[in-house]
């Protein structure tokens, strides 16, 4: 009996294993169908999907959609419009290329690791591979480690990398609360694990951008600046609250120690002459370095700034320890109010 044109393609939308050849099992015919379309694709750099139909001679045009599409929300495949006609171009993450035999694997044995062959776990593949050959939602599954009955790790590193995709530095200020909405893998132990790659990911990064040696005398105001943009490089970029600190220095103007005095709003009353040059007092410090940070992100310093400093520049010259200067440091850039 002869189909009609819908019939015909009602069948070809069907699942796989109603046309699985006799001898064949579900998961090979699958793999042979999903490979005709998917390694003639890898052939191609730059390509429309008439051509993407062409390169696939052996499958429907309506099959090599749907994996076009796949692709796609898998963020492996970029698509986009060249004189008002959707192309298609293959991404690379760290380097590495689109790998058709894992990318396939996922697709049979779906996003569980136990279910995936070994070699496409994303543990074993770091192991193997090294680290940068790793999406981030892998890297995320491997710091999760464990999923739960609603979701696997993979599956959850795949929410949060695709939440995060276009601000990946969003993920460090983001709560255990926020995370697990995201996805249900996140559970405490695997949020610490999250947060704990993360900070030491950014230790790691911090002390290879400040190699160069901080100033051992601070003597003129570019090397205060200087000085503190290296020591509280974290606080001007991190902290959620203004700080006030004390740098002591010796006769030579060396730093000593640097001492936290607030957390909190600057403001003269609560940076009393007492609490600052107590530590001072107690290290025989010959002067002192002011600092503090501007969580807005702009150091341009306050009238309350000029204040406290007037205040303690003061209170300095009564008991003999000179405020060498005072730093404002935030995102944007660190001023001096010795300079200003």
């Amino acid at each position: 009996m002869l189909l009609d044109q819908e019939q015909f393609d009602l069948c070809r939308c069907l699942p796989d294993f109603f046309f699985t050849p006799m001898g064949q099992t579900v998961s090979e015919a699958r793999r042979k169908r999903l490979e005709a379309v998917i390694l003639p694709l890898t052939r191609l750099d730059d390509f429309s999907f008439d051509e993407a139909k062409r390169s696939c001679a052996e499958a429907s045009g309506r099959y090599v959609s749907r994996m076009l599409g796949q692709l796609v929300r898998d963020g492996v495949l970029e698509k986009r419009s060249v004189d008002h006609q959707p192309r298609y171009r293959w991404k690379q993450r760290m380097g590495v290329r689109f790998c058709a035999e894992r990318w396939i694997d996922g697709q049979i044995h779906g996003r569980s690791p136990g279910q995936s062959p070994v070699t496409a776990r994303p543990r074993e593949r770091l192991l193997c591979e090294g680290p940068a050959a790793l999406s981030v939602a892998e890297l995320l599954a491997i710091l999760i480690r464990v999923g739960v009955p609603k979701e696997s790790a993979v599956a959850g590193g795949e929410r949060i990398a695709s939440c995060f995709a276009q601000r990946m530095d969003a993920l460090a200020r983001c709560s255990r609360v926020e995370l697990r909405q995201i996805s249900p893998a996140v559970t405490p132990v695997s949020y610490a694990q999250i947060m704990a790659g993360i900070e030491l990911g950014r230790r790691i990064a911090w002390i290879q951008s400040n190699q160069q040696p901080m100033p051992r005398r601070i003597t003129s105001t570019s090397q205060a600046i200087e000085y503190c943009r290296q020591r509280f490089a974290r606080l001007a970029s991190d902290g959620l609250q203004e700080q006030f600190h004390v740098v002591t220095l010796d006769t030579k103007h060396k730093p000593i120690q640097d001492h936290c005095i607030t957390v909190g709003t600057l403001d003269a009353s609560l940076v009393h002459p007492r609490e600052v040059f107590r530590p001072a007092i107690r290290d025989a410090a010959s002067a002192v370095l002011l600092v503090h940070n501007h969580p807005s992100g702009d150091p341009t310093p306050s009238r309350e700034d000029h204040r406290v400093t007037q205040q303690l520049t003061e209170a300095g010259k009564l008991i003999g320890i000179e405020v060498l200067d005072h730093i404002v440091v935030a995102r944007d850039d660190c001023v001096s109010l010795r300079e200003q």
